[in-house]
């Protein structure tokens, strides 16, 4: 030892005896010895030489039992042996691989293994848990900044100490043995330290202690397993003892057969005279025969290799090796260890993961301390469900948050593990932390489906919902299968990973049988290939441009510089929707012209021309307005000859399926969308040699794998070979080389399943055999999918696919001369004018396009698209804005003017461009103007004759059931194009609203009084506020639909207690359903929604039919008495708000009785009728559009006046009525059919 430190030790003190005798200066040795502990070297050679002197056992421990009074003494000792105590690991950074840094490296392990047995002391962890018990008693303000560390620096030093790994070669102990860990944890116990632990696990106040928390209960279940503490201190049960029956029973039957197969091998005679042999057919190194020197018994054991040394598998190439295996510790010490786990669950599990979860998600925590996250989500919910499962034990973790915590360190994981080689291992062993995680998150799940408790049951079923729709989770397994590397992830990793895919293809399979149509979760990405083959530059000298303006001339004058009107429909020479400033998109207008000059395309470059003329007519840089053809053709001639600046071509972007694995490509964007799930086609995708394989790695170790593990290897195999038909996908050598050895096994007796899996695949392979002579080749490659259907159903010649029909000569000569026929021609798609000219009639679109790129007479499929009608015709031409205004002038005054002037079109476009177009010209100012005016059914009423205010405010709700089926928007309309399906879906539509407008009048007036009765007895229950809130939102949503011209569903979110407690009351809900709206679909659904469909004047009849009507005098009886003040008393007052609702409808009724009355007077009596419903929908719409842009323009509510007497009459005396007035008007969104003339 260094004299110095040496000096420093002897001036600590002595002991003598059980007494230890301290020097004045110890402290300030103690102080010394940190001091000197803070400047060692890499060797550690100061930590070296002080655990060669034990001054843990001799000094420091001795100090704190007999002085743990002299406070400055004690912080100062604890401070130390946190340093003395820390792992070796974090000492050298990592195992040293050079071998003098590895000695010390050992040496300080053996020391701190040394300091592991003194603290083994019960009196030594009786000061500490003392000490630490007065800190605690302490509250938060009468704490000091020494207290807080003091209390750390407790819980770190017994985390170093149970951080010690044990030495099982100096211990050499056996199970039910107490070893020095164990020791330690009694010592644990007995001092009172694990209920500490209780107790800042659940304390609210030692929130920030968590994390030392979680790695002491850690660090303290390091050796056992779940299974081993459930069992401790009980009597085995019925079942247990049946198993280990017949575990005994096959360790039995393999034993009788071995010693059968040792008594069949043994010769007859002795070995001594075996005598030799000599084995016909199979030559030695020389030309003779092989002699065989032992009994024939054993020839079947015979190789070449025999008496060769073993080759030296590379380290790379290794197979990753497992931790130790777990040790059964001593009764009582396991017993504590149960009580814990219980005492744990019950009051400080949810509450300490909470806490470690939130600090881990906000970066408050050191590296890698998510393992022990990990480990104790695995740890105690595997404890919970073997001990008699209680869901609500372990809430905070079973959730879709736990599953994508740990799905997201799968994945950076395995990142890790290919970025960072040299500490690979670390990453393995953590992801297979995260994996042993993720699986009993599936197996808590499927216990809470065994549950009889219905809550439990629908909280399974919810996370099931989940993890099945989405991709990530439901792909994870196949991923990890895919990806599986022997050199990195051992044997036990293996084991797990295909255990859980097992238990998660058998819940998903029970999952999808009792769902017919399930919808999940898929991802389409799109991905920027590589740039493969350029196409060839044209040669740009001033000969070769001579010719090929001589070829363009003469073919834009044989066509007399006219154009087909699909050419001029296709070619747009910008796109608005880009995010490439206009001066560029120019540009490249005017370089494309360039390139269709050079490809010799005169009639596409002077198409392209004309339409960039129209879209950047300012500065003439593609010619004025007014240009004349020669000046036209010379000015394809500049550009022909121009050096005009040219970008890098854009990377054709190509949308593939998430499975597809393609070299060189870089992820651009995912695109979320949702199919139908079939179980069957899932399946397939593990239908890949490298899914199989690692199943293979894990079948040879068939007779090391307990039952279950193999029963799950079969299970999948027999997936692929039965169910899916694919049993040619086992084909192969080293499969049936484990066949083999499974059935020459003589304990196959013990191993029924795999024996009849063998048999199977066996006998499928021989009678493929039988009719392919190649099938023995086969078993020396790994197959594909299809690989296997040729195996099985013959080979292609010249490795053509049988899908895909040959070409023959005749027929390509064929379809090159029509196509060069066609070309040129003014069809608008040349595949569909070819196909009925092929002589060939089977021939479908996708085989003329693929043969045409395949013979090099189109450079790309993608320029034969077929493109949607009317959707890329974006540029008008004066002549169709010409035809769009005087077809607007003829119908502007019918009933549907925008599906006029779509039928009469010559140039078929969506209604979304017509109108737009429209309001760009000024001819409309607005779209409602456009909207189709649908006729009345009712004539007596829309007239208002008659019409009393009841019935009035009954027809605020007819567009419930006149318009149920809804519209759709514009946006959708836009897509429809072909005539033929508009005229079918009118007519549709026409025949369910002739079938609807009988029921109409007789429904209103029903839903109505319903409603009011509804509402009624709602506010009579004290729901008026809930009933104000939904009025409220179905009054926003209105207006939102309408300012946008968007329909989509909108949530009914309350935020209140009492709308919470309304939305669960059942009167409230059956309201709900009568106004139309839509309760959760499933359970991934928490609230009401308001449908698409229901329209914003639907949606305001609603919420005006929310307020209870009151009684109003008609218009020739006389108002009732006043009722006596006790049925007034009891009488509720209205609302502000429900007296301008009725007052409102009883304004639009008194409007319309007047205006009808004064035109009824000036008509003829024959006429009457037609007459005053004409003029009536004349006033109520003009008094509609005015009211509404008052609305609009002004954002308040208009005052009317009215005088309303008692007999009906204008002129008499009567109250004034004055209430704001809020005008809504019905919009009818513009329906896709066309009306039959």
């Amino acid at each position: 030892m260094n004299c110095e430190l040496l000096a420093t030790c002897s001036a600590l003190g002595c002991l003598e005896g059980d007494t230890y005798h301290k020097e004045a200066d110890c402290l300030e040795s103690v102080k010394d010895l940190i001091r000197y502990l803070r400047h060692e070297d890499d060797t550690c050679d100061v930590r070296q030489q002080l655990g060669s002197g034990q001054i843990v056992q001799n000094d420091l421990l001795p100090i704190i039992i007999q002085y743990r009074g002299d406070k400055p003494l004690f912080d100062a000792c604890i401070r130390l042996m946190v340093n003395l105590t820390q792992p070796a690991m974090l000492c050298f950074g990592k195992v040293p691989d050079d071998p003098v840094f590895r000695h010390h490296f050992l040496q300080v392990t053996s020391h701190l293994q040394a300091y592991k047995e003194a603290f083994a002391s019960e009196r030594v962890l009786e000061i500490l848990s003392e000490t630490l018990y007065n800190l605690l008693q302490l509250d938060w303000e009468q704490r000091q900044e020494e207290d807080n560390l003091l209390i750390e620096r407790i819980l770190l030093l017994v985390r170093n100490v149970l951080h010690v790994p044990s030495d099982p070669l100096e211990e050499k102990n056996v199970d039910d043995d107490a070893s020095v860990h164990d020791k330690l944890l009694w010592a644990i116990h007995m001092s009172g330290f694990d209920d500490l632990v209780k107790f800042l696990a659940s304390a609210q106040s030692e929130q920030q202690w968590s994390m030392h928390v979680l790695e002491i209960i850690s660090l303290m279940f390091r050796d056992q397993t779940p299974e081993a503490l459930v069992s401790s201190g009980q009597a085995r049960s019925a079942q247990e003892k049946q198993r280990d029956l017949e575990e005994l029973e096959a360790l039995r039957q393999k034993e009788q057969a071995v010693k059968r197969s040792r008594t069949l091998q043994r010769g007859t005679r002795h070995s001594r005279f075996g005598g030799s042999y000599v084995i016909q057919g199979l030559k030695s190194v020389g030309d003779k025969d092989v002699i065989y020197h032992r009994g024939l018994h054993n020839f079947k054991r015979y190789t070449h290799d025999t008496g060769k040394a073993v080759r030296c598998v590379p380290k790379r190439n290794r197979q990753a090796y497992d931790c130790k295996d777990k040790r059964r510790s001593a009764l009582n010490v396991r017993i504590f260890l149960r009580e814990f786990c219980v005492d744990f669950l019950e009051n400080c599990y949810n509450h300490l993961m909470y806490l470690v979860k939130e600090s881990l998600i906000r970066k408050q925590t050191q590296q890698h301390d998510e393992s022990y996250y990990l480990w104790a989500l695995s740890f105690f919910m595997a404890f919970n469900r073997d001990n008699g499962f209680r869901a609500d034990l372990v809430s905070e973790t079973m959730s879709i948050r736990a599953f994508h915590f740990i799905e997201r360190n799968i994945t950076n994981y395995y990142e890790m593990i290919l970025t960072d080689r040299k500490e690979a291992t670390s990453w393995s062993r953590r992801m297979h932390l995260a994996l042993k995680a993720y699986q009993e998150l599936l197996l808590t799940v499927n216990e809470m489906d065994r549950s009889t408790d219905e809550s439990i049951c629908q909280s399974s079923n919810i996370i099931k919902c989940n993890i099945f729709y989405m991709m990530e989770y439901r792909e994870i397994f196949l991923t990890l299968l895919r990806k599986y590397d022997k050199t990195r992830q051992p044997h036990s990793y293996l084991k797990d990973l295909v255990e859980s895919t097992h238990l998660f293809l058998r819940m998903l399979e029970r999952f999808c049988k009792g769902r017919r149509n399930l919808m999940v979760q898929r991802k389409r990405v799109k991905r920027k290939k590589a740039r493969g083959d350029k196409k060839p530059s044209v040669s740009t000298n001033p000969e070769a441009l001579e010719e090929t303006w001589k070829v363009v001339e003469e073919e834009l004058r044989a066509s007399g510089f006219q154009l087909s009107q699909a050419l001029a429909e296709r070619l747009v020479p910008f796109d608005a929707a880009s995010e490439t400033p206009l001066e560029d998109q120019r540009t490249e207008a005017m370089v494309r012209v360039q390139d269709a000059l050079l490809a010799q395309l005169g009639p596409e470059a002077l198409g392209l021309l004309r339409a960039a003329r129209e879209v950047w007519p300012e500065g003439d840089v593609f010619g004025t307005a007014d240009v004349e053809p020669e000046e036209e053709l010379e000015l394809l001639k500049q550009i022909l000859h121009a050096n005009l600046p040219r970008s890098s071509p854009p990377e054709p972007m190509v949308e593939e399926e998430e499975d597809a694995e393609l070299e060189e490509e870089e992820l651009d964007s995912v695109q979320l969308s949702e199919r139908e799930f079939n179980f069957l086609d899932f399946i397939k995708r593990f239908a890949n040699p490298s899914v199989v394989h690692p199943y293979l790695l894990l079948l040879k170790s068939y007779s090391k794998n307990t039952p279950h593990t193999n029963h799950c290897i079969i299970r999948m195999l027999h997936r692929l070979a039965f169910d899916l038909k694919m049993d040619a996908l086992l084909f192969q050598l080293s499969v049936f080389s484990v066949f083999n050895k499974i059935l020459s096994d003589p304990a196959a007796a013990a191993y029924k399943e795999l024996v009849t899996f063998a048999t199977y695949v066996l006998k499928h392979f021989f009678s493929v055999a039988a009719q392919n002579n190649k099938a023995f080749v086969e078993l020396l490659f790994w197959k594909n999918v299809g690989a296997v259907r040729e195996m099985t159903e013959g080979y292609n010649k010249n490795g053509e696919s049988k899908k895909k029909p040959a070409w023959t000569e005749e027929e390509e000569e064929e379809l090159r001369q029509l196509y060069e026929e066609h070309r040129h021609s003014e069809v608008p798609d040349i595949v569909e004018h070819l196909l009925p000219l092929l002589s060939n009639s089977s021939r479908t679109r996708r085989h003329v396009v693929m043969q045409l790129v395949h013979m090099g007479l189109v450079d790309n499929a993608k320029e034969l698209k077929k493109h949607k009608k009317g959707t890329r015709i974006v540029l008008w031409t004066e002549q169709q804005e010409q035809e769009l205004q005087m077809l607007f002038e003829e119908f502007r005054d019918s009933d549907d003017v925008l599906g006029n002037v779509m039928k009469k079109l010559t140039a078929k476009r969506s209604r979304a461009r017509v109108v737009d177009k429209l309001l760009s010209m000024g001819l409309v100012s607005e779209r409602r103007e456009l909207y189709k005016k649908r006729s009345r059914s009712a004539h007596g009423k829309s007239s208002g004759k008659g019409m009393t205010e009841e019935e009035f405010l009954a027809g605020l709700t007819e567009s419930f059931t006149d318009d149920a089926m809804g519209r759709d928007d514009e946006e959708e309309e836009a897509e429809e194009s072909e005539e033929s399906e508009e005229e079918e879906e009118e007519q549709e539509r026409e025949q369910s609203q002739n079938g609807r407008s009988s029921q109409s009048a007789r429904s209103t007036v029903e839903r109505r009084a319903d409603v009011s009765t509804m509402v009624l007895a709602l506010q009579q229950e004290g729901m008026s506020g809930p009933l104000l809130w939904l009025q409220n939102c179905m009054n926003r949503t209105a207006d939102d639909r309408e300012e946008d011209g968007l329909s989509q569903p909108v949530p009914l979110v309350p935020l209140t207690e009492e709308n919470e407690e309304a939305m669960d009351h059942k009167n409230f809900q059956k309201l709900l359903c009568q106004l139309g709206m839509r309760a959760p679909a499933n359970e991934q659904e928490s609230f009401w929604r308001i449908p698409a469909k229901i329209t914003s004047s639907q949606l305001w009849s609603a919420a005006a039919a929310l307020v209870p009507r009151e009684e109003e005098p008609e218009g020739g009886e006389e108002p009732e008495e006043p009722s006596s003040p006790t049925q007034e008393s009891q009488k509720k007052p209205p609302s502000g708000e429900q007296r301008a609702q009725a007052l409102r409808a009883l304004l639009l009724a008194r409007k319309r009785k007047h205006n009808s009355a004064q035109h009824t007077d000036s008509t003829l009596a024959e006429e009457r009728d037609t007459t005053a419903e004409r003029c009536q929908e004349e006033n109520t719409s003009n008094k509609r559009s005015r009211m509404l842009e008052d609305d609009e323009e002004n954002g308040n509510d208009s005052t009317i006046s009215m005088n309303v007497d008692k007999n009906g009459d204008a002129d008499s005396d009567g109250e004034d009525i004055s209430a704001p007035v809020k005008r809504r008007r019905k919009m009818v969104l513009i329906d896709e059919e066309e009306d039959e003339d």
